[in-house]
């Protein structure tokens, strides 16, 4: 039998988030992101369809050239205005019982210790149903708004997020041991003092002493997904992420990205299944073949390529933008390169443009057909590798009920698709455990810090 296919709603807290120009459709909910209602109805009907989770994509500031003006952005409501999602799970989690809750969280955006804290918040609040996407940044006014000059180079991004993640696996595995909180209202004790530790970090970018101020949520740290899909991007993923988020325009590319990052895992002392691979593909259903493509040529009618192509804006060293008929191999930057590496592979009669990386986003990774052609397709991407499925809309809710209404029931005859939610936090659930095995680099920090306790103890104990 084959093994169910994992499936995520991917969306922003926004109008524009993926498919640019769908908002203008009369049943657009995501025209009025900003009415918690719509969430919190989506969020149930997502959870009745049993997906695993909704995953919140987020930005720190604006796409393209940042000395430019942003009418394009504000023209399309491409992400602007957005939300903060962090507010918004926590909404959602008080309305849901199972689905998953995981969010973009950059590393310029929060501090560490405060950022450790919030999750740690929302572990608790949602009963151990959280996830945390970890980015770099891809826009230099999202660097500028956080007191940068520019976006820090490509590399550097992810030297500053491994020592950011260190920081957050320090406080959520090794700052309180297990058994720290005890709620003894006989001998007036709410935690035992010799179990809580500083962490004393002292890094190039932080100095943090702790120690951590919530007590040890459920899973202590939350699944980590990541979101990169460079060459830098990849070998982070190695050593930390549990799921990775890749746009691959096609199996083969997907199964390129998803052994290398395999291997890079088992040389970074993990095991090849300790990731899996979500694929983001947006779908056009249809009772026959013939309705779904009259479909997606309506859809077509809406698709603003002004707005991909401001999405996919590619900067030079100078945060220039780059005219869209620029050839790739003239291009040097440090954003959106994962795109870039992936539209290089799937053009290989002619050098592709900018442009065909806006062209890639809008259109490769969309299947259309019957309910039947589409389980086809989604096996084909699972012997690719893939291991679950971040399903993009074009609006919202009427892609996911479509989705749960006519996709899922097919998928779930073949066995492609759960049928009821397993117990337990959202690891659990997706791993069979609800805390990071062993193997991965934050278990290192559990009983890490036992030296510290005296700092806390007070006096006479």
């Amino acid at each position: 039998m084959p093994r169910p296919l994992r499936f995520n709603a991917f969306v922003m807290h926004t109008n524009s988030h993926i498919h640019h120009g769908q908002w203008r459709r009369p049943d657009a909910g995501q025209v009025d992101f900003e009415d918690i209602d719509l969430w919190i109805s989506l969020a149930k009907l997502l959870e009745a369809a049993k997906f695993d989770a909704i995953f919140l994509a987020d930005v720190s500031g604006v796409y393209g050239d940042a000395d430019a003006d942003f009418d394009v952005y504000i023209r399309e409501g491409l992400q602007i205005p957005s939300h903060d999602p962090i507010t918004l799970v926590a909404a959602i989690a008080t309305h849901t019982e199972h689905l998953g809750l995981a969010l973009t969280s950059n590393v310029v955006q929060n501090h560490p210790f405060n950022f450790a804290r919030q999750i740690s918040t929302l572990d608790h609040i949602s009963k151990g149903r959280v996830a945390w996407n970890i980015v770099t940044g891809t826009q230099d006014n999202g660097a500028r708004n956080f007191g940068l000059p520019r976006l820090v180079d490509h590399a550097e991004r992810y030297a500053w997020a491994e020592e950011y993640v260190d920081v957050a696996y320090k406080l959520w595995e090794g700052s309180w041991d297990d058994g720290a909180l005890l709620k003894d209202r006989e001998r007036g004790l709410y935690s035992d003092s010799s179990k809580i530790h500083t962490i004393d970090h002292v890094g190039p970018r932080y100095t943090v002493q702790g120690p951590h101020l919530p007590s040890p949520s459920p899973q202590r740290t939350p699944v980590l997904y990541q979101a990169g899909s460079s060459g830098s991007g990849r070998a982070f993923a190695a050593r930390n992420a549990e799921a990775t988020f890749i746009i691959a325009p096609s199996p083969a590319v997907a199964k390129q990205q998803i052994e290398e990052t395999r291997r890079l895992a088992v040389e970074a002392g993990r095991r090849e299944d300790d990731i899996t691979f979500y694929q983001g593909l947006s779908f056009v259903i249809g009772d026959t073949e013939e309705e779904a493509q009259a479909k997606a040529a309506e859809y077509e009618k809406y698709v603003s390529i002004d707005g991909y192509l401001a999405h996919s804006a590619l900067v030079d060293q100078d945060g220039r933008a780059y005219d869209p008929d620029t050839p790739l191999n003239e291009v040097q930057t440090d954003t959106m390169r994962g795109f870039s590496e992936w539209v290089r592979k799937a053009i290989t009669d002619r050098e592709p443009t900018i442009r065909d990386v806006a062209l890639v986003i809008s259109r490769q990774t969309r299947v259309v057909g019957t309910p039947e052609q589409i389980a086809d397709a989604l096996v084909e991407w699972q012997q690719a590798g893939v291991d679950g499925i971040n399903v993009i809309n074009w609006v919202i809710p009427g892609s996911f009920q479509e989705f749960a209404d006519k996709v899922l029931p097919v998928l779930r005859e073949r066995g492609l698709a759960q049928t009821e939610y397993a117990e337990g936090p959202l690891r659990q659930k997706l791993f069979g455990e609800p805390l990071l095995n062993d193997r991965h680099p934050a278990a290192r920090y559990r009983g890490a810090f036992t030296e510290s306790a005296t700092a806390l103890a007070p006096e006479g104990a």
